[in-house]
């Protein structure tokens, strides 16, 4: 039972200070300081462990919020991984990285401040490392049965932990030569270190689990080679489609997609070779007038990445108008809030530019130096641009962080004939099956560019229909009813 007065007595939300802005942009480390873990005790003191908790209804992991909250707050910490590590596989990931739609429905949050459950969450994982409580669980027995998971981001690394610890044979297949998908290569050192992926790695492989980098599925081995060769098949490849500008101006050079962009600085961290003389990645801010064109998270990522390396400056566009600082009339609680926010790149530095369209780039010798603009307004559902509003701005990088409009289309899934929904991702059925027998699709591929969360709980759930579909039972656990399962 929770302290029954703990959200009176500890009316305050705190959350751990980021460390000074003019220290860590010299650094790639993560952004906030140690938390003690008193202070931890009386934020997790904070819920009010509700009849009906509707942070779990704001989870799709379906996370065991007010008991892990508890056993925080009465120092049973091996207890609350436990329970954490339940109903979520990588709390090391969410908690770092999610944003939160748990806090958004958070009861205490209807007239105060919600309890700081992305924190707890963390702290309650990072301390199960260090003392070693997270230990490799591998399976009692083995099926005889082989999976083969496509892509490794967390969608794919969900799967495949869950159906090695069922007892099959797993190998998870990525093209790149390293795993972890866009949590590697996507999200930059400050907002998780890759440490946290490796260590989850170990434990995974010494449960069994094979990883194969450097490997295109569709390209190096064919989806009829996939399909002999295993007895079902996870699809969990992503949502790695960009979503491009193409406005006059496009062409020139000095204009890249986010995920051009971020992976070289994410390589220079890991000590890759892949810097100049002047010891710069091949697409660098340094000494730039930046615009980046996309005001949400891999927008941010881009500018507190051009931040720590140099840009003159930095504008970051959105063609929405700013959201209001208090929650919205039309995001009414449960539901995640509409509210402006500052992460820490924002903090950093940089403009941030709302309701503004980009309609075309110039440049010089085949290089961009600028672009032409107008503001916007939104008029019956559509954007107008709002008359004698236009401009120019100097810019010498562009990045595009416009987001992504589903799976690539050409090599597996061309190759494996799976039916393809009407909005561009790969169909699936109520329990993740795809059109061809024994495949299956969990995460963006299947569902659209969306969050962690989701895309965990959704190799969860594809990892107990398989293990249905191999055993003809399965006491692995579905976190997401069938009912939220788009349709094929």
């Amino acid at each position: 039972m929770a302290d029954p007065r703990g959200f009176m007595k500890y009316t305050q939300r705190e959350t751990p200070q980021r460390r000074p802005v003019d220290l860590r942009l010299r650094d790639w480390k993560e952004v906030y300081e140690d938390f003690p873990p008193d202070h931890l005790q009386i934020q997790a003191s904070r819920c009010m462990d509700c009849g009906i908790p509707f942070c779990h209804n704001g989870c799709p992991l379906g996370n065991l919020i007010p008991e892990w909250n508890d056993l925080v707050r009465t120092d049973r910490w091996r207890e609350a991984i436990e329970r954490l590590h339940a109903t979520n596989n990588f709390p090391e990931f969410t908690g770092r990285l999610c944003p939160a739609p748990c806090e958004g429905s958070c009861v205490l949050g209807i007239n105060q401040d919600p309890v700081t459950i992305k924190q707890v969450e963390v702290e309650i994982i990072d301390r199960a490392f260090d003392e070693g409580w997270v230990v490799p669980l591998p399976p009692d027995r083995k099926t005889g049965k082989k999976v083969a998971v496509v892509g490794s981001g967390p969608a794919g690394l969900a799967a495949a932990q869950q159906l090695t610890r069922a007892g099959h044979d797993v190998t998870v297949f990525e093209r790149d030569d390293r795993i972890g998908g866009l949590l590697r290569y996507g999200i930059p050192e400050f907002k998780m270190e890759k440490r946290h992926i490796d260590r989850r790695l170990e434990q995974m492989e010494a449960e069994g689990t094979q990883f194969r980098t450097g490997v295109n599925v569709g390209v190096d081995i064919t989806a009829a080679q996939l399909r002999s060769q295993f007895d079902a098949v996870v699809l969990a490849g992503g949502a790695t489609a960009r979503r491009d500008l193409p406005i006059p101006g496009r062409e020139l050079d000095g204009i890249h997609q986010a995920m051009e962009y971020l992976p070289w600085a994410n390589r220079v961290q890991l000590g890759d070779p892949v810097v100049d003389d002047d010891n710069q990645p091949p697409i660098t801010a340094k000494g730039k007038k930046v615009v980046i064109i996309g005001g949400g998270d891999t927008g941010a990522d881009c500018l507190g990445t051009a931040h720590r390396q140099g840009a003159e400056h930095v504008h970051q566009f959105e063609i929405m108008p700013r959201p209001p600082e208090t929650r919205a009339d039309s995001t009414p609680w449960p539901t995640y809030p509409l509210v402006y926010r500052v992460t820490s790149a924002h903090e950093e530095g940089g403009e941030r530019v709302y309701s503004v369209n980009t309609e075309e780039f110039f440049g010089e010798d085949g290089r961009v130096t600028g672009l032409r603009g107008y503001e916007v307004e939104m008029k019956a559902g559509k954007f107008e641009k709002v008359e004698g509003s236009d401009f120019e701005m100097a810019a010498d990088l562009v990045l595009l962080a416009m987001g992504f409009t589903g799976p690539e289309r050409e090599g597996l899934l061309a190759d494996l004939k799976v039916e393809i929904s009407e909005r561009g991702n790969v169909g699936r059925d109520a329990k993740f099956a795809t059109s061809v027998p024994g495949v299956y699709v969990a995460g963006d591929m299947g569902r659209g560019q969306s969050l962690i969360v989701w895309a965990i709980a959704e190799g969860r759930a594809a990892a107990s229909a398989v293990d249905t579909y191999l055993m003809g039972h399965t006491a692995l656990p579905a976190p997401i009813k069938p009912t939220a399962v788009p349709q094929r």
